[in-house]
């Protein structure tokens, strides 16, 4: 079906298409790199879920558009169900192919934590990285003259600064938590969040995804009033706490690493073993079929035959072959043992995607040795460590909460000087 490049045409169209149940012309639309992320079932798994959960549309609204960088429009459709209602949100090319697509709940104001004193920092806008793929971050600072240890935040997949996940924002709950304590926090949006195209650009790995902003962010902290050059350090969440430990290779001055829910499993293991316990949850042919896409992709990035050239439209996320291949050789578990830094890695344990059982297992055995490793499991934390009871699913990060006040305080009592052991383990 041809629908044109016009942002609220096309956006009222796949609506309209979605509502009478046509996916496949939906997916039609998609970009290579949308269609390589997106299994074919998920837009139906997806809509026919919120159907299940808010009942029958009421009401479409009319799409709004906005410029979304790299050359991208984003479209926003409000639908009222009748009990609730979400934004459908499309990302359109000027050719009219779709770059994203999401079904999300209607914003609700982010509230402070508990934990967060914003009397005792500022915060300030700061650019990261120079030229075409520099990006926008926030810097947080607490009050005060002395110098304070401070710390770069690092997440998985394209997110913002504040890993806005629903009506959530765990990264500034982590900021706001951590600076109310006495400890600097720098953190920016991926660049594959600001430049989505980079990602299926010839030759992109995890380098260019993790090290070039990272290592010009610790060394914009280093540089600023009010911290200790000396006591920088990197903390990664999920694909950022694996990604943490080459950073760290890369830039010999961070202080150390803080690990949250670091993944070590091969990735598209890891894909398949997420996809099956949705299908778990909401078992039907629909999620079947998700784990079948997945099972299929990941077997493509797995072949030995996979060469650097393949186009990210035929793999997983629409990253290309050279991602996997550099993926592949590279071991997170090992280069963190390399280092002589200390590190602190924490892990949920109703995490589903980062697992205590299958990625926790290696930092423990590979770090073992290590006396300036400290690894804890907060047994009721999620995946963003939300506590919380019983199996954890998506549908958990659709209502407001915070990160678990006992991780922020793990945090930061490990971060700072007055603890003492800290800064024992520095001098050495």
């Amino acid at each position: 079906m041809t629908v044109g490049a016009d942002p609220v045409v096309l956006a009222t169209a796949v609506v309209a298409m979605a509502r009478e149940g046509r996916f496949a012309e939906v997916e039609e639309l998609f970009s290579p790199g949308l269609r390589a992320a997106a299994p074919t079932p998920a837009l139906r798994v997806g809509w026919e879920g919120q159907l299940a959960r808010l009942g029958a549309i009421v009401s479409v609204g009319d799409p709004v558009c906005a410029p979304a960088g790299a050359g991208l429009v984003r479209a926003s459709v409000p639908v009222t169900y009748e009990r609730g209602g979400l934004t459908v949100e499309l990302s359109v090319d000027d050719h009219g192919s779709l770059h994203d697509l999401v079904l999300r709940p209607p914003a609700a104001a982010w509230t402070p934590p508990r934990y967060a004193a914003p009397p005792k920092f500022t915060e300030q806008e700061i650019t990261v990285g120079s030229g075409p793929l520099a990006v926008p971050g926030t810097l947080t600072l607490p009050r005060g003259s002395r110098p304070h240890p401070a710390v770069v935040l690092l997440t998985a997949g394209p997110f913002d600064r504040d890993l806005t996940t629903g009506p959530n924002k765990p990264f500034k709950d982590l900021a706001w938590g951590l600076a109310s304590r006495g400890v600097a926090v720098l953190r920016f949006d991926k660049v594959n969040h600001v430049h989505p195209r980079v990602a299926a650009e010839p030759g992109f790995t995890m380098v260019e995804e993790y090290v070039p902003h990272a290592v010009a962010a610790v060394q914009l902290l280093q540089r600023q009033a009010g911290v200790d050059p000396a006591r920088v350090f990197v903390l990664g969440h999920s694909g950022g706490g694996k990604a943490a430990p080459r950073v760290a290779a890369a830039e010999a001055s961070v202080a150390g690493l803080v690990i949250l829910a670091g993944d070590t499993l091969p990735l598209p293991r890891a894909i398949i073993r997420v996809a099956g316990y949705l299908a778990e949850l909401d078992p039907g042919p629909a999620t079947a079929g998700v784990v079948e896409s997945f099972t299929r992709q990941a077997a493509l990035v797995e072949d030995p035959g996979l060469a650097a050239d393949t186009p990210g439209a035929e793999l997983l996320f629409g990253w290309p072959g050279s991602y996997w291949l550099d993926l592949r050789d590279y071991d997170p578990v090992g280069t963190a043992a390399a280092l002589d830094k200390p590190m602190l890695i924490l892990q949920g344990g109703r995490d589903y995607q980062v697992t205590v059982a299958e990625d926790l297992v290696s930092w423990r055995a590979g770090l073992a040795h290590r006396a300036d490793v400290v690894i804890r499991v907060h047994e009721a934390d999620d995946h963003l460590f939300f506590a919380g009871s019983g199996p954890s699913a998506p549908a958990d990060y659709e209502s407001p909460q915070h990160v678990d006040p006992a991780v922020v305080a793990d945090i930061a009592d490990w971060l700072l000087p007055r603890r003492g052991w800290i800064a024992r383990l520095l001098a050495r």
